[in-house]
């Protein structure tokens, strides 16, 4: 396997200064937790903050930390403790972790929690060029470092780069309150690859990139900046062994005695979140109060052990998170309470991994509710340990395990009457059921734990770098550029075939403000004056722009993919001799068409019609031409028509008529020694597999293409037939392809 760079916000050892000294401890988080098994079978690096701003470390101190860190395969990035509150807790915790969460009432949009987000990113970036080659497989996670990815690909085009996402990512209606929404999805789009939890978090982001941004996405395959890059799902899992055996652990065995010996032969809930308004805590306290209150029998019979992580202490909503849970906590067991049992044991610490594991093992039922959550390994931690089968997991619907562990008893984490009544059935649920649903889960967990997990996500990453890389075995490089040109410089006749809108043009918003500049004019009446040369221009476009933009120019003209053709000095021929009263039958549907799709267009041409979308919103273009071309194939069936789908327009003309079939009639009629054709459409294919051995042909933009060469860019097109403009001796052609 390649070298492996691991880049997260910390890492899995967490720094910290103590009376003087310097102590190393475990991290904790699912993402630290999670990957770590897979950092220390590979011998990973890990780059990430220690913990500690850099403030509070000397210069030798952070040589020391450093080299202790390295012993681990860890490298530090070392931040201030201004970025730690705006980087931190600012950007990433008051604004990312509540508005992907569905709270943008704790959200705060202020300009230096983002210029401090971009600084630390950036900073990232210099710690991972640093160490990293073209052939390491790069890895980022999480939210804290979505800018990270487009960073690292300017100046490592050629690396392997992942990005996981391990919270939500929301709905287009949240995410496009972010005022930077544009940068982080642009920061993402540098990946190869970008995995998220479940299909409904890769649906928002996918329309998201659709609908902000307007690149397309075709099975989660997303075509930006000459490249295509792929998002696809991976379910985190855990560590299975790890929690399966901690019933055989003697330390974990201690623990549950004295778990058992506190709490009597009573039944145990336990729920263990970090304390954060997103984990439903108070709303799983209210539904546990109404359980009570409904159940009166269950009294001194059952306990909730909730144990609350502490977490982001210094930030104000979680401050009064802890407030309001230690009111409730207080009111539950004011209200019910005994002498000698309390209904809610509040535990806010971090426990030890036996006490843990304890807590796991000996509970009956899991109490997993959160509001909205990404995974939550939790649940999955829970029945790993059950390996009596014994035990009830409840799940909230809003936490995207739901998606893989259905035997829970699912619940709606704000109906706390569906909670309560979930408690009273899992409290009474018969052994054989627990057995039988905690089974399935746990062999669904075995199947994909953490090591699958990171092993699928490393795997589809080399294969999305695979496939970018055959795409650019196909780009123009400058060896291809000397080929070419030392051929054309040989031949005696050259025949240039070439599209007009996206390949000497760029698109515009309106089909007629493409307008050919002066510039463009200059370079084909050049070309095409050469001697043995010709230049025709094959376009989708209607006769009389290509006639009022290029009549003086001395080319070819070819209308309509092949309608029309014209030669210089002669008129119009047409090879089409159906009749065109199809157009007065389609018009009025594409009309209507139009009409519910709003920035939509149409265009009537001499023996064509075409309905263009480049205006409209994508996500409703996308559907609106999923049914249009349902309803056209079904009406042209009988007519002798064709359909042909191209950049953000579908066009219906008459079956046959192509722009490999006019190419044809303008080669058939010379002696060439070259041919030359640049498209950038799927209806140029055409033109590409229609061509004569001796020829080359050039697609603008990436995709599967027949072409021999892509290039990037309307610009690099002209810049070829420039270069290729200029006739000269070798040892020139040498310079001006240099300079190109």
């Amino acid at each position: 396997m390649q070298r492996i760079i691991l880049v997260s916000n910390r890492l899995p050892t967490t720094v910290e200064k103590k009376k003087g000294g310097i102590h190393y401890i475990n991290s904790t988080g699912g993402l630290a937790t999670g990957l770590d098994a897979f950092h220390q079978d590979n011998e990973c690096l890990w780059i990430g903050w220690p913990g500690l701003s850099s403030e509070h470390m000397n210069q030798s101190e952070k040589a020391e930390i450093r080299q202790n860190l390295s012993e681990k395969n860890c490298v530090p990035v070392y931040i201030t403790r201004s970025d730690v509150e705006k980087f931190y807790y600012g950007f990433s915790n008051k604004t990312i972790w509540p508005l992907f969460h569905y709270f943008p009432q704790h959200t705060f949009f202020q300009p230096d929690f983002w210029s401090s987000y971009v600084h630390v990113n950036t900073l990232f970036a210099e710690a991972v060029l640093s160490i990293a080659t073209k052939n390491d497989l790069i890895w980022v996670h999480d939210y804290q470092l979505m800018l990270l990815p487009a960073i690292l690909r300017k100046q490592l085009p050629d690396s392997g780069i992942g990005f996981f996402l391990h919270i939500p990512f929301p709905s287009l209606e949240i995410f496009r309150l972010l005022p930077w929404r544009k940068e982080v999805l642009e920061g993402l789009l540098g990946a190869d690859l970008i995995g998220f939890h479940t299909y409904d978090y890769i649906r928002h982001f996918l329309n998201s990139v659709r609908r902000l941004l307007g690149y397309d996405n075709t099975f989660s395959q997303i075509s930006c900046h000459n490249r295509i890059l792929k998002a696809d799902v991976f379910p985190m899992g855990i560590d299975y062994k790890r929690f399966s055996e901690v019933g055989l652990m003697p330390e974990v065995q201690k623990e549950e005695k004295s778990i058992r010996r506190k709490t009597g032969n009573r039944s145990l809930i336990i729920a263990i979140e970090r304390l954060d308004y997103t984990k439903g805590i108070i709303q799983r306290l209210e539904a546990f109060d109404l359980f009570l209150s409904q159940n009166p029998s269950m009294k001194e019979k059952v306990t909730l052990i909730l144990v609350a992580v502490p977490s982001r202490t210094s930030v104000d909503s979680y401050k009064q998170l802890k407030k309001d849970m230690n009111e409730m906590i207080g009111s539950i067991n004011g209200r019910h309470g005994t002498i000698g049992w309390a209904p809610v044991l509040n535990l806010y610490r971090s426990l030890p991994f036996p006490t843990l594991a304890a807590l796991y093992h000996s509970c009956d039922v899991a109490l997993v509710t959160p509001l909205r959550d990404g995974m939550n390994l939790v649940a999955k931690e829970y029945i790993a340990t059950k390996q009596d089968k014994t035990g009830v997991l409840i799940l909230s619907e809003m936490a995207g395990a739901a998606k893989e562990m259905g035997e829970a008893i699912i619940v709606n984490p704000n109906n706390k009457e569906e909670i309560a009544e979930a408690l009273r059935v899992a409290l009474e649920m018969p052994v054989d059921e627990q057995k039988y649903r905690i089974m399935c889960m746990q062999r669904r967990l075995i199947r994909y734990d953490v090591h699958r997990w990171a092993y699928d996500f490393i795997d589809k990453l080399e294969q999305a770098r695979a496939l970018r890389e055959n795409l650019q075995c196909k780009k123009l490089t400058e060896s291809d550029c000397r080929t070419i040109r030392s051929k054309y410089s040989r031949a005696l006749s050259v025949l240039f075939l070439l599209d007009y809108d996206g390949t000497l043009v760029p698109f515009a918003d309106k089909p007629e403000k493409a307008v050919p500049d002066p510039g463009l004019i200059d370079l084909l009446r050049r070309l095409n004056s050469i001697k043995g040369r010709k230049v025709a221009i094959v376009s989708g476009r209607d006769r009389r722009s290509l006639d009022r933009w290029f009549a003086e120019t001395g080319i070819t003209l070819c209308a309509e993919h092949g309608v029309w053709i014209k030669e210089p000095g002669d008129d119009w021929s047409t090879t089409v001799s159906q009749q065109n009263k199809w157009k007065d039958e389609l018009w009025p549907i594409l009309e209507l068409f139009a009409d519910r799709t709003p920035g939509a267009l149409l265009e009537e041409k001499e023996y064509s019609l075409a309905f263009h979308y480049r205006n409209a919103d994508p996500e409703l273009a996308f559907l609106r031409v999923r049914e249009l071309m349902d309803a056209l194939i079904h009406l042209v069936s009988n007519l002798n028509l064709g359909v042909m789908q191209g950049n953000r327009v579908i066009e219906i003309k008459n079956a046959g008529i192509n722009k490999g079939t006019a190419a044809m009639k303008i080669v058939e009629k010379g002696s060439w020694d070259m041919v030359l054709a640049a498209g950038d459409d799927v209806t140029d294919e055409d033109l590409f597999s229609s061509l004569p051995k001796n020829s080359f042909s050039i697609k603008v933009g990436i995709g599967s293409s027949k072409a021999d060469f892509n290039v990037e860019s309307v610009e690099e097109v002209r810049r070829f037939l420039e270069m290729l403009c200029e006739t000269g001796v070798e040892t020139e052609v040498e310079e001006e392809i240099e300079n190109w």
